[in-house]
Parts: structure tokens; sequence; C-alpha cells
């Protein structure tokens, strides 16, 4: 009530934030810190050029996000704090430090489907995509936005498909220059594949992109989850083309047959890895071509390995 009486003061709002900071470590004031999200996101709106107050103000919702995600609650921020946020990212869109907090922060917004909606009907994504571009090289702002992005994309019902696809060349710029990165590649991974289901990627862009995930495979072969949405973005990109397929047979830098197999040994125990290899194969055996060669690299015996592995999978 104090802060919501004197918008205009940023001293009140920052004296504000600083107080309820001050509540987050008692887990018995979480309920009413939850309710205070978006009096904290209006005041960051509210004095946007104060760098300081954003800072706090981004750094208790953190606080807030975390604690519910220990807690198990699920927070759906509504699209008022949505746009509040959208305006700090554009308002302070060159400060990389300050940036690279608020990305962490739009992540953990994004994991609920709801904030998802409210992020993307705002129209944060050509934000993302133009964050992207400029700080390339910082690996914790990449790894955020492709997060976002990955949220954003599984979305069921938007209607921004062109927007979409223009994050497939970023996305894959991001994988490319962060290939021995696994945490990087593991959240680009995730978001070619949401971007695949989505249809976002055309005939150009199926050969190259097998050839890059399959290098992200071979870089972070112990990363179970990379492992997994690789192989599932690969049968996404299969079961629209045999220009991928034939990509993953004939990679210059090795078989990807034989690469599937070994992903598969290294991760025989974990049944999200089996049924992603799984589904790739089914898609690949579409093509005749490609059946065939898969037969002379004998997949059938891997298949029965599986299958005894996971036998009431």
């Amino acid at each position: 009530e104090f802060m919501q009486a004197s918008w205009d003061i940023e001293e009140v709002q920052a004296k504000g934030i600083q107080h309820l900071a001050s509540f987050v470590k008692n887990k018995s004031a979480f309920p009413c810190l939850q309710k205070c999200t978006e009096v904290v996101a209006l005041a960051m709106k509210t004095h946007v050029s104060s760098l300081e107050l954003q800072v706090e103000g981004c750094t208790l919702l953190l606080e807030i996000l975390s604690q519910a995600l220990e807690q198990g609650v699920l927070m759906g921020l509504g699209e008022r704090v949505a746009s509040c946020l959208l305006h700090t990212v554009r308002r302070h869109s060159g400060n990389e430090e300050f940036l690279s907090l608020l990305c962490t922060l739009l992540m953990m917004v994004s994991a609920s489907g709801v904030a998802a909606e409210n992020l993307r009907k705002v129209g944060i994504i050509p934000d993302l995509l133009s964050i992207l571009r400029r700080f390339l090289h910082n690996d914790k702002i990449c790894s955020s936005c492709c997060a976002v992005l990955w949220s954003l994309a599984v979305s069921e019902n938007h209607g921004d498909q062109e927007v979409l696809e223009s994050a497939v060349p970023v996305t894959s710029a991001v994988l490319q220059k962060h290939l021995q990165n696994g945490v990087v590649a593991e959240s680009a991974c995730s978001a070619l594949w949401a971007l695949s289901l989505q249809g976002c990627l055309t005939d150009s862009d199926y050969e190259p992109t097998a050839a890059l995930l399959l290098d992200a495979l071979r870089m972070n072969p112990e990363r179970a989850v990379l492992v997994q949405n690789g192989c599932l973005a690969l049968a996404s990109l299969v079961r629209l083309s045999e220009t991928a397929a034939l990509a993953i047979l004939l990679d210059s830098k090795g078989s990807g047959i034989e690469l599937i197999k070994d992903e598969y040994h290294l991760h025989f125990d974990e049944p999200g890895v089996a049924e992603a290899l799984c589904l790739l194969m089914k898609e690949m055996v579409q093509y005749d071509e490609v059946m065939l060669d898969m037969r002379s690299q004998k997949m059938e015996k891997l298949l029965c390995e599986i299958k005894l592995q996971f036998p009431f999978s």
C-alpha cells in the first residue's frame, strides 16, 4: 500500500523493494511475497531509467520465483507483469551485465505456460532475437534467451509464425558459437526442436541444421537432456525431409548411425534418451534408401538391445 500510494517517488519504490527483499528468507512470508510481483514490476516500469531500482526489482522477482520453484509452486505471472518486463528489456537493451540478470528472470518466468503465453502476447520474441544477435558471445544470455524461445515456441496458440521463423538462423548461430558449452548447446537444441515442430524451418535449413545438431551431440555426449532433445529435433527434421535423413547418414564428420549407437550405449539406462533415439529411427525408416543403409549397419541389433533394456515401456 505504501508503494502504491507513491508511484511517482523513486525513493519510496526503492525502499519498498528493499524492505520486501528482507522477507525473502522467511518462508512464512512467501504467500504474501507472491502477491507482490505485480507491484514490484510496476515500480520497475514507472522508474525504468533507474538502473539501481531495475537491478533490485529484478533480483527480488528472481528470489520469489526461485522460492516458488523450491516449494513446487507454479506462478503464472500476468500480462501486466510481462508488459513491464518488456518495457525494461527495451530500455536497457544495451546493458550486457543487467541483461544477463534480466534474461535469467525471463527464463524462470517462461517456465509457466501462462506466463510464457503472456510474454508472447506482449511481443517479446523480436527483442529476444535482437539481444541474441547483439550478445552472441555471452553464454549466460544465450542460454536464457534460447530457453525462453523454447517455452514460447512450444506454446500451442501463437499467431507469430513469421517471427518464429526468423528465430531459426539466430538460434543456429548460437549453437554454432557455443557448441562446446553444454548448457548453451542444450538450450539451443531444445529451441531448434520446438521451432522445427512448429514448421519454422525451410527446405534449405534441413541439411545444415541436421549437421549442426549432430555436431552438438558429438561435442556433448555426456549430457542426457541435450542428447534427448537433439535426437527429437533431428526426428522432427527427418519427418519433414529425406534430405535431413541423408545428412545424418552421410555426415562429413562420421556416420550419424554410429553416433546414435554410441549415444545409446552411453545412456542405456535413460528411458528418455532411448525413446528419442527410437523416434528418430522410426522417422528414418520411412525412406527406403535410408532403411537399407540402417540395415547394413545392423540397427536391428540396437533395437533389440533397447527392447530388452525397456521391456515394459
